[in-house]
Order: structure tokens, then C-alpha cells, then sequence
């Protein structure tokens, strides 16, 4: 059940058996990214709100008999900023995966993500250790992060690929063009984080100003000032949509994403109750094909990258071909 008794249709992730509630929850913004780490108890609270939805989950509040509830998803592969920590050879991904368990005091993970792809590591290798952690039952699902098509491909070919999670919303189409007909063609799970566009579409398009100075959005290119005050007049458009609808911006960028398809999971993360209680509302948000394709035409001349830098995104993640690969 939702706040206030609304219930949470479920749906399957992927074709390899995975179910989810149809909106996730996404986490990261608790404790790192975005600004300092919020007070652990509230975050707490917050998740097992969230556990009324049978939501994917995170390595925290997971005792109580919580654990039975959720799908949890986590990562291997992203300990800081930069490629060189990237290392996903077979004794790095068994490492990772006995490092989380312990951590999560659990003998299974449900969903576990290759959080970037490692350039310098043939995907086969990677995928290799990550079915042999699935045949030992460490891992129920796998998947992948920020992964091109071609990536996609290789990996799928090694061990069924879940899901893949890719940043999708009213203001990041570009996976439109290739990295999604790969997932569907293949039977993957499309797993959407930052729905609401980093926030910038939650309802307040000069939240930028109250970013604290360790956010790393005022480092994104389309927080700057060269874009800012251009992406802003979107905003204005989008908030009148949702006028008009009567619901709030937030509830139709999610209602958009949640549109996309019946294979599409949002992960909107927020680390206040309200907001959570707003995102939920979007379920029931419905949009005709004309809303759908007024919203589109004002997405599509969003200005600035996602990153000041793409090296870690879909952009760069080919591998070398497994015949390259000299494992000494």
C-alpha cells in the first residue's frame, strides 16, 4: 500500500522472472551527491515508508523483518570519481559482492548492478564472475549501469541481463535512440534514475540557489548560468502543463517516464516524506498522446550535458574485445 492507502501496482522487470512495485525508490541522494549525508534515523523512516510499495531497496534499514519486503538492488564498481576505480576483473567482483553481503548481513542479493563499465576490462570477464555469483546463489538478477548497446549486447550474451539503469526523464532522451530498443529487443528491464531530472523538474526551478557547496549538481553543465536561465523557461512550460492538469511538475515528469512503457521503472529519490507522498501521486497521473508529445517538444531543447564529464556514462563504456584480454 501507498501513503494514504493507494495501491502500488507490481510489475516484472525483465523476462528473467524479477518482480518489482511499478515505482521504485531511489537512495543515493541520502547519503552522498547531494550535499552532506541526511540524519540516518530520518532516512530509515523514510525507507520503510517506502516498504509499504515492495520498492527496490538499498543497504540500509533492511532489519525487522524488512528484508522480506523489498527487492534491494545494489552496485559493485563505483567507489569514487574517476575510471581508475573501476576495476571489475573477476577477484574485484567477488570481492565487491562478499563485501556487500557482509555489510548488508544477507546471503543473496536480489539485483546487482555493474554501477559503470570498466573500458579497460572485456564486459565477458565481468559477466563471467557475475554468473558464477549467481550459480553459487549470491545473486538472484543482474544488471548493468550507464551501458551502451553494444556493452548490452556482449553482456546479455555472457549471462541474462535484468535490468539496466540509465538516466531517462523529460530532460535525458538520448538513450531513446539505441539503448532502449536494445533492451527491449533482448527482454532487459529499463531501471530509470533521476526521473525528475536531478530535482530540477520537482517544482522549483530555482533550487539551484539553495544547493549546498559540496552538491556536485553545481557542477553539472545544465545547472550553470550559461543554461541555467534557458532551462529554467522549460521548467515554466512543463509547470503549466501540470496546472492545467492539476497535479504538481513532479507528478508529471514522473507520469511521463511511468508512460514510456510497462517495462519502465522509475527511481525517483527524495529524503523528505512530502515529496515521497507527491512522487506516489504520479501513478495516477494519465497523459493523452497529445501531453505526450507537447512535453517532448519542450524536452527536446534542453541545453548542457548531464556531466561535465561523459566518461562515465553509456557514451564511453565499450570494452576490449575478450580475445585482448591477458588475465595474469
Amino acid at each position: 500500500m501507498a501513503s494514504g492507502g493507494a495501491v502500488v501496482p507490481r510489475m516484472k522487470l525483465g523476462s528473467q522472472g524479477l518482480e518489482v512495485s511499478a515505482q521504485g525508490f531511489g537512495c543515493m541522494g541520502m547519503s552522498a551527491f547531494y550535499g552532506p549525508p541526511k540524519p540516518a534515523a530520518d532516512m530509515i523512516n523514510l525507507i520503510i515508508l517506502h516498504v509499504r510499495n515492495t520498492c527496490i531497496g538499498t543497504e540500509r534499514a533492511l532489519k525487522g523483518g524488512v528484508r522480506d519486503k523489498v527487492e534491494l538492488a545494489t552496485k559493485f564498481g563505483f567507489s569514487s570519481y574517476g575510471m581508475d576505480s573501476q576495476i571489475k576483473d573477476p577477484e574485484y567482483v567477488r570481492a565487491a559482492c562478499e563485501a556487500s553481503l557482509n555489510r548488508l548481513q544477507l546471503d543473496c542479493i536480489d539485483l546487482y548492478y555493474q554501477h559503470r563499465v570498466d573500458t579497460r576490462v572485456p564486459i565477458e570477464i565481468t559477466m563471467g564472475e557475475t554468473k558464477k555469483l549467481v550459480e553459487e546463489g549470491k545473486i538472484k538478477y543482474v544488471g548493468l549501469s550507464e551501458a551502451s548497446a553494444s556493452t548490452i549486447r556482449r553482456a546479455h550474451a555472457v549471462h541474462p541481463i535484468t535490468a539496466v539503469q540509465l538516466e531517462w526523464s523529460l530532460w535525458s532522451r538520448d538513450v531513446e535512440e539505441d539503448i532502449i530498443p536494445t533492451c527491449r529487443e533482448l527482454g532487459i528491464g529499463i531501471v530509470a534514475y533521476s526521473p525528475l531530472g536531478r530535482g530540477f523538474l520537482s517544482g522549483d526551478s530555482n533550487m539551484v540557489a539553495s544547493l549546498s557547496k559540496d552538491d556536485f549538481r553545481k557542477d553539472c553543465p545544465r545547472f550553470q548560468a550559461k543554461n541555467l536561465e534557458h532551462n529554467k523557461k522549460l521548467f515554466e512550460l512543463v509547470n503549466e502543463i501540470a496546472l492545467k492538469k492539476g497535479c504538481t511538475p513532479s507528478q508529471l515528469a514522473l507520469a511521463w517516464v511511468h508512460h514510456q512503457g510497462t517495462d519502465v521503472c522509475p527511481i525517483p529519490g527524495t529524503t523528505k516524506i512530502e515529496n515521497f507522498n507527491q512522487n506516489i501521486g504520479a501513478l495516477s497521473v494519465k497523459l493523452t498522446k497529445e501531453e505526450m508529445a507537447e512535453l517532448e517538444s519542450i524536452a527536446d531543447s534542453v541545453r548542457g550535458d548531464r556531466y561535465s564529464s561523459m566518461t562515465s556514462t553509456y557514451l564511453n563504456s565499450d570494452t576490449p574485445p575478450l580475445s585482448s584480454w591477458n588475465a595474469e
